[in-house]
């Protein structure tokens, strides 16, 4: 799904009004009926609802909301704060409410007075959307303050007060709603791929108001969001007649003594990922390890016991893996140096190999142009500097795909693929039971089997994010997050490629 920044939101929005056509109040209408339907399908008409509007169209949807609400027999107590001036959408909504249901609104333009809410109210954040431009003080900031203190469960109007929808500098003094729920229009936004903004969006939905669709075609992003409809066209269908050769040989250069665990994990991924051939170049001292683990790898001994320290051919291999468990010993690092004066084809880099570039970074410039890169944030800033936010890290991402002409897989909650072209696809899927131990190694395993049969780098990088996110999501069928491991992904495989074909 491609979305926008908070800007060309604002665009669509004018696209649809002019060529729907609709009036811009009754686009806010359809808006609010949206988010009804949202709230009645959870909650029924006993819960008490607490209503905040503030002076822009996030507070005409509120009203608007709250309209319809008691309309449909909720008990709803309203909350208009504004410093003297509203939107004019949110001005027709104001007078249309009191018509509706005289005295259902109390106004503070002054000093916030607090509500007295029962328990279990729930309050329902209209104050600010995504355009805002300022911190918040005063009136308003008070109000989210003892908004933000009560044990109420809290739901956002398409963001939660406070935060923007691109890049937030949040420090101790910033004030923003703590939302339990998220209705977001339409679209998500860019702030909600950010791990430092968890705390604020709490669970998120996606809500359609009929944005025009032409509007949504013709406006250019470099913004995905990975869902099952992105995927799904670009999984090929095996012919009848296939055989291993068909789908690739892969080579994933893994492991060292003590570490075969993240051979044995990227090799099975990468057969179960669909590679017709795997081998794997490691330390002989971890042979039996894996083939006893994977009896249907190749194993290739390297001269060494207990490092990598040579690979002799690339060429007889589809697609290639370096570096998970790899370690960085002195002759790892030249093997990674000789290997990289050899390679001349795209290759997956993880782990170890990235720490190793990070420490010589003119290898950088010798990596093969669509190469993949999938480090995770300390790995990432080991690369290319410090970063001291998400948006920060994901900015660099695109710079430095685009300057080396790389894909880098940024991993993470939401994580992003950033190409060469300037896009960032941010994934749907996946889970916090996920960040255990051998998950990277089976996305490497992943990437590397995707990549020997055929597929695009790019194609690569996001079937493999999206897969690897879906099968440790159906492994919760069976498994806790708590409980759930990185073979436990692998496992789950299959019937994520079979979710994503139906």
């Amino acid at each position: 799904m491609k979305f926008f920044t908070t800007s060309q939101i604002r665009q669509l929005d004018q696209y649809t009004i002019d060529h729907e056509p609709i009036f811009s109040i009754d686009l806010m209408e359809r808006a609010a009926n949206v988010l009804l339907s949202s709230i009645t399908e959870i909650y029924s008409t006993a819960t008490s609802l607490c209503i905040f509007a503030g002076p822009g169209n996030n507070g005409g949807d509120a009203l608007a909301l709250s309209r319809l609400l008691m309309n449909s027999g909720y008990q709803v107590s309203v909350i208009l704060i504004h410093a003297g001036s509203l939107s004019h959408d949110c001005e027709v909504n104001r007078e249309r409410l009191i018509k509706a249901f005289p005295g259902s609104v109390t106004e503070l333009d002054d000093h916030f007075i607090e509500p007295e809410i029962q328990v279990g109210t729930i309050i329902i954040d209209g104050l600010f959307g995504s355009g805002l431009s300022r911190p918040i003080t005063g009136l308003f900031a008070r109000a989210i303050e003892w908004i933000n203190q009560t044990d109420s469960l809290v739901i956002s109007i398409d963001i939660p007060s406070g935060l923007s929808g691109e890049q937030n500098a949040i420090t101790e003094d910033s004030v923003i709603i703590k939302a339990d729920l998220t209705l977001s229009l339409q679209f998500p936004k860019l702030s909600f791929m950010m791990s430092e903004n968890a705390s604020y969006i709490g669970n998120r939905e996606v809500l359609p108001i009929g944005i025009h669709p032409d509007a949504i075609d013709m406006t250019a992003s470099n913004l995905m969001y990975l869902e099952k409809a992105d995927i799904a066209p670009l999984l090929r269908k095996r012919d009848k007649f296939s055989h291993k050769g068909t789908f690739g040989h892969a080579l994933i250069l893994a492991g060292s003594k003590g570490m075969a665990g993240a051979s044995v994990l990227s090799s099975r991924a990468a057969l179960r990922s669909g590679a017709g051939l795997v081998t794997v170049h490691g330390p002989a001292a971890n042979r039996v390890i894996v083939q006893t683990a994977n009896p249907e790898v190749i194993f290739q001994n390297d001269s060494s016991d207990n490092i990598i320290t040579k690979i002799e051919s690339l060429e007889s291999y589809t697609s290639i893996a370096i570096g998970s468990g790899m370690g960085t010993h002195s002759e790892t690092i030249k093997m990674v140096n000789d290997f990289l004066k050899k390679l001349n084809r795209p290759c997956v880099f993880d782990a170890d190999a990235l720490n190793i570039i990070s420490q010589q970074k003119e290898l950088l410039k010798q990596i093969p142009k669509n190469s993949i890169l999938t480090p995770h944030p300390k790995e990432f800033d080991r690369l290319f500097g410090e970063h001291h936010s998400t948006y920060d890290r994901i900015t660099k991402a695109r710079q430095a795909s685009e300057e080396y002409g790389i894909i880098i897989v940024l991993k993470g909650s939401n994580t992003v693929v950033a190409s060469p072209d300037g896009k960032l696809n941010f994934n749907s899927t996946g889970n916090p039971g996920m960040a255990t131990a051998g998950s990277g190694d089976v996305l490497t395993g992943i990437l590397v089997g995707l990549l020997a049969q055929g597929y695009s780098p790019e194609d690569t990088a996001k079937i493999g994010v999206y897969l690897h996110g879906l099968a440790g999501d159906l492994a919760l069928t069976n498994e806790s997050q708590e409980s759930l491991l990185a073979g436990d992904i692998i496992n789950s495989l299959g019937k994520a490629f079979r979710s994503i074909q139906e």
